[in-house]
């Protein structure tokens, strides 16, 4: 068990690992002596005292009550009665960081208007390309956001403001922050970026200078902790499922059609899990999380071969990141600017596969392969995304005005929370392998439960699980 993590769970449940108490304290740059603009529109503020449990589970509370403990909980998101700077004299960053995910442009907006219009914030700037817009000499210099620039750019996929991969000189980027008097900085990313988040932390509290960071979740594959769910995922299910309607089509359409549709997930197969629940015509799930073999009486091949003998047709969604052990050389490792393992391609591993097995035995097999992973990441975002990402804006605006630091805006048990950015990295979101997602999911394909790797159990180690909107 990690440290600083406490085993909670009752008979029957599945046990969960949540932090103790000492590890949810949320960092302030000092007292709010401030009155908040928005007091004079009315508005209703949260109360200092308010906080969101960690697990809604009444056993884990109990069990806390009995040892005489307050059970875990989150410090709760929204309005600040007094806040920490003035904001007329107050200059504030926007990075976006990692690969493309659909509402980015929706956060910037949302944190555009809710500083200019809620708190009279007139100097916002924008750091082109990620962390490289904060290097001693990036490929551009900051844009300086105003609303007329941000009507319109929830329209659009992307980021108006660039993004890359990498790590930079973190004495650098603090530099570039004091040069352009930033108090306050918003990171959108993922769990690369808030570890890149966190070290700007530790510099910035080096050198003693009071600059916020406020995190704000972006993550198509939802694999960032202490969120239920982070915006760009609900786009991806819904793009994900107009794939699979292709691909049950092209499947029904041949004798022995199998139509295999690869989307995203590298460590998390939320999506593929997701996807195939929303489009009942999938018959193979496979994800990170699960290992799987190709072969023998307990293999895929062997459980596809049963599936076309009395179907004729089948549908396979597939995650990036699922079977890499069947692929990868444990001698010639690649790993991208980010330090991330490069994935092999299990969609077209899988495709070849499944032509050479069912060629070998004499079966005519007609197998279409559709990888829709770059159109879905760079969508405009849904209806429910377009609104996730507007009130996380809102909440980041309103942590980071009022002087919270070191925070990522989480969404949990159904409340905005504040979540201690060195919790978002000490663990990683998996689909349980265990958990009621994933049985639904073996329900809904009818695919065999044995179909796991020879010898493997589906491991939790280092992960936080959680069912996404149980």
């Amino acid at each position: 068990m990690r440290s600083g993590m406490t085993e909670m769970g009752g008979p029957g449940s599945r046990t969960s690992v949540l932090p103790e108490t000492k590890d949810l304290f949320v960092k302030t740059l000092g007292p709010c002596h401030v009155q908040s603009p928005v007091a004079a529109r009315g508005g209703e503020f949260v109360d200092e005292g308010s906080r969101v449990l960690v697990s809604a589970d009444l056993r884990n509370v109990q069990a806390c009550v009995a040892r005489g403990e307050d059970p875990p909980s989150f410090e709760a998101a929204g309005l600040r009665e007094g806040i920490f700077f003035d904001p007329r004299s107050l200059t504030c960053g926007i990075v976006t960081c990692g690969g493309l995910c659909p509402g980015t442009n929706n956060v910037i907006r949302s944190l555009v208007m809710t500083l200019h219009y809620g708190y009279g914030v007139q100097q916002i700037l924008g750091f082109r390309y990620g962390y490289e817009g904060l290097a001693a000499r990036p490929k551009a210099g900051p844009m300086l956001l105003t609303v007329e620039q941000v009507d319109s750019i929830h329209q659009h996929g992307g980021t108006m403001l660039g993004t890359s991969r990498g790590h930079q000189d973190i004495g650098e980027m603090v530099d570039t922050l004091a040069r352009h008097r930033v108090g306050l900085l918003f990171v959108i990313g993922g769990d690369g970026t808030f570890r890149g988040a966190e070290a700007l932390c530790r510099e910035i509290e080096r050198r003693g200078v009071q600059i916020g960071i406020i995190g704000i979740p972006k993550t198509i594959d939802n694999d960032l902790p202490w969120v239920a769910r982070s915006f760009g995922f609900a786009t991806a299910v819904e793009a994900a499922r107009a794939a699979i309607i292709a691909a049950h089509e092209e499947a029904r359409g041949a004798w022995n059609g199998i139509g295999l549709v690869k989307i995203m997930g590298r460590h998390a197969g939320f999506i593929a899990a997701h996807a195939s629940l929303a489009n009942s015509d999938v018959n193979f799930c496979l994800v990170p999380e699960v290992p799987f073999s190709l072969e023998g009486k307990d293999g895929f091949l062997r459980a596809l071969e049963h599936r076309l003998a009395t179907r004729r047709h089948a549908v396979i969604v597939v995650a990036e990141g699922a079977g890499q052990d069947l692929l990868r050389d444990p001698q010639h490792v690649e790993r991208d600017a980010s330090g991330n393992i490069k994935l092999k391609d299990i969609g077209a591993y899988l495709r070849d596969r499944m032509h050479g097995h069912f060629t070998e035995g004499g079966q005519e097999v007609t197998v279409k392969y559709i990888d829709p992973s770059y159109s879905i990441r760079s969508l405009p975002a849904n209806s429910l995304d377009s609104e996730l990402c507007l009130v996380l804006a809102q909440h980041a605006v309103h942590a980071g005005l009022a002087g919270r630091t070191e925070v990522m805006i989480g969404f949990w048990n159904q409340h905005f929370t504040h979540v201690p950015i060195r919790l978002v990295i000490a663990a990683q979101n998996r689909l349980d392998p265990h958990g009621e997602v994933w049985q639904r999911a073996l329900e809904a394909t009818g695919q065999p439960a044995w179909m796991c790797a020879e010898g493997v159990e589906p491991s939790r180690t280092g992960a936080v699980h959680h069912e996404l909107a149980d």
